[in-house]
């Protein structure tokens, strides 16, 4: 599948001496600016009837830019209308979805189907033209909560744009081992770890990513968090908890096995043995919608098992007072 595309402008003055790519990217601001080079180097971008192919080449403003060029399909999975996908909120360009345990975003190793992704392939005709189908942000398997997908090639372009700026407003909420007294600020570059192959670390090497963080609720050996994201590493609240030894509740592969607390009623144990997942969600997304500029935002109210992960750890520490 194609799409034709026609782009017609001209350069304005202010654009003198700029770079060719740089100036069609400020004035076609619905496609990347990768893209915009790859067009480039293709020949497919004309000035005054002219084709010019080397992105460095400068502008001198007053130019008629022509583009002609074609979408091409970006994703090769199969489409699935079987999967159902909890939509909190749709229009012409966006669509948020509030996501559940156990449901992979993309496929991958392990999971070549059955995914977030194949389930929007069967929603949204057209979005395999939209580079990975429009998912701009990822949640682990696992993890709960709110995420928005981008409908079209323009939505997609300015949403990554407000990720990379930083105002897309993410907040979480998790359960960690540990009474945290105070909130606070994990500040520590993350990276693949070297020694597991499926796992993140705090690594100087890494990328910079920060991690707010404040207290909801105190229990008499674990803390009820609201965190919010600076940066949007993978794993990355997983990562940095572990790394301040607070790890998630129901985190394996950052946590180890499950540790109760001396005197534990029997149903904190059993919870903590049998949580099947981090305990993490998605709570809360705010941006700017992509296309008309309104700051929206959306609440996702906790699940049942993170519910009732809570009310246990409460009458825990109710029989506990003293500990």
């Amino acid at each position: 599948m194609h799409e034709r595309v026609e782009l017609s402008a001209v350069v304005p003055d202010h654009l003198f001496g700029k770079r060719l790519d740089q100036s069609l990217a400020e004035m076609f601001p619905d496609f990347s600016r990768s893209r915009i080079k790859d067009w480039i180097l293709a020949g497919q971008v004309q000035l005054d009837g002219k084709v010019w192919d080397k992105p460095r080449e400068k502008v001198d403003g007053g130019e008629q830019v022509e583009i002609v060029t074609q979408l091409e399909v970006q994703i090769q999975h199969k489409a699935e209308d079987n999967i159902k996908l909890n939509i909190v909120y749709e229009d012409d360009d966006i669509l948020v979805i509030d996501k559940p345990t156990n449901l992979v975003v993309h496929p991958g190793a392990g999971n070549p189907a059955g995914t977030i992704l194949n389930a929007l392939l069967a929603h949204v005709p057209g979005i395999e033209l939209v580079p990975r189908a429009g998912i701009v942000h990822r949640l682990d398997k696992d993890t709960t909560g709110l995420m928005v997908v981008a409908k079209t090639i323009a939505a997609q372009t300015h949403l990554v744009e407000q990720l990379q700026l930083r105002e897309v407003s993410r907040e979480y909420e998790a359960v960690v081992y540990g009474t945290l007294v105070a909130g606070g600020t994990v500040d520590a570059p993350i990276g693949r770890s070297v020694t597991k192959r499926t796992a993140m670390a705090v690594r100087e090497t890494g990328k910079p990513a920060v991690t707010h963080y404040r207290v909801k609720e105190k229990f008499r050996a674990h803390t009820h968090l609201r965190l919010k994201l600076e940066s949007g590493r993978t794993h990355q609240i997983r990562v940095h908890m572990s790394h301040i030894h607070h790890p998630l509740v129901g985190d394996t592969l950052y946590g180890g096995r499950p540790r109760p607390p001396k005197s534990a009623t029997p149903a904190l144990s059993d919870v903590l043995r049998t949580f099947g997942r981090q305990a993490l969600h998605a709570a809360q997304l705010e941006f700017f919608h992509p296309i008309t500029g309104e700051w929206m935002g959306w609440q996702s109210p906790l699940p049942d098992d993170f519910v009732q992960l809570l009310g246990i750890l409460r009458e825990d520490t109710k029989l506990n007072p003293d500990y």
